[in-house]
């Protein structure tokens, strides 16, 4: 899956709604009761380029078949080489 930007600013105000305003180019978002959130655009930046780790591992791992694959003919090692790969290439930060 994919991390979003809106998945950041669901993470960083606990917000239950959240949604772009093209027109005025900014994030708009709402907590559970409906009120307003101030979303800063440069936290939600900041917190998404220290976060992206995570697509670019999502795109390298092998597909889920491949790796039960890999596991039944090389073994557990094997596939836990395979996954250190893209994890030390993209390591958190």
């Amino acid at each position: 899956m994919k991390l979003e930007k809106t998945d950041i600013i669901h993470s960083l105000y606990n917000a239950t709604n959240v949604g772009w305003d093209a027109a005025n180019n900014k994030w708009l978002a709402s907590d559970k009761d409906g009120k307003a959130i101030n979303v800063v655009s440069e936290d939600v930046d900041a917190e998404y380029a220290k976060q992206e780790y995570k697509n670019k591992r999502a795109n390298e791992y092998p597909s889920v078949v491949d790796q039960l694959d890999l596991i039944f003919h090389s073994g557990i090692d094997a596939w836990k080489a395979k996954i250190k790969e893209t994890k030390d290439k993209y390591p958190k930060s």
